[in-house]
């Protein structure tokens, strides 16, 4: 992924009001971030527990999305598999998120959701350079760009769904 402004990140979204976008919490250290590492950037609101963000490249442009991460949390004994990445992590470690959707329908109240790692470090979970406490990622016979491929691809399948 290409480096981002905080401009290009808040002129992203597609799935709340420029206002809104204005408001939200952008991630500090942009000039920091391991970007060629990264399929997408995603990040928790720090100052709100239930909200996170990702902002994507699609058809030479940029998506931004607000998500929603549910109050409850589950066991520790409790194993879930990220659909982006196919990380398995205990307890809260995977989140369904959801998003409202782009345009009219998103006004309406229409959303979207997504089983994905709470941190939404997928891309360093399949690249090896994080990972998952007490998860695990299965041995794979697919090679790690093939791994990086299918999570760009179930992303895009994701972000599809925002503009269905």
């Amino acid at each position: 992924m290409r480096a981002l402004t905080e401009q290009a990140i808040r002129d992203s979204f597609v799935n709340c009001s420029r206002g809104e976008a204005k408001r939200l919490a952008t991630p500090r250290g942009l000039d920091e971030l391991p970007w060629d590492d990264l399929d997408f950037l995603g990040w928790r609101d720090p100052g709100a527990p239930d909200r996170s963000c990702l902002v994507s490249e699609r058809d030479g442009g940029l998506v931004g999305v607000t998500l929603r991460l549910p109050s409850s949390r589950r066991g520790f004994l409790h194993r879930s598999m990220c659909s982006l990445c196919l990380t398995t992590h205990p307890g809260g470690g995977v989140s369904l998120m959801t998003a409202r959707k782009a345009g009219a329908a998103g006004r309406e109240g229409n959303s979207v959701g997504v089983y994905v790692c709470a941190d939404l470090a997928c891309s360093l979970y399949v690249r090896g350079k994080k990972t998952p406490l007490s998860g695990s990622r299965f041995e794979e016979s697919l090679t790690t760009e093939q791994q990086i491929a299918r999570t760009v691809g179930n992303l895009s399948a994701f972000l599809a769904k925002l503009y269905a």
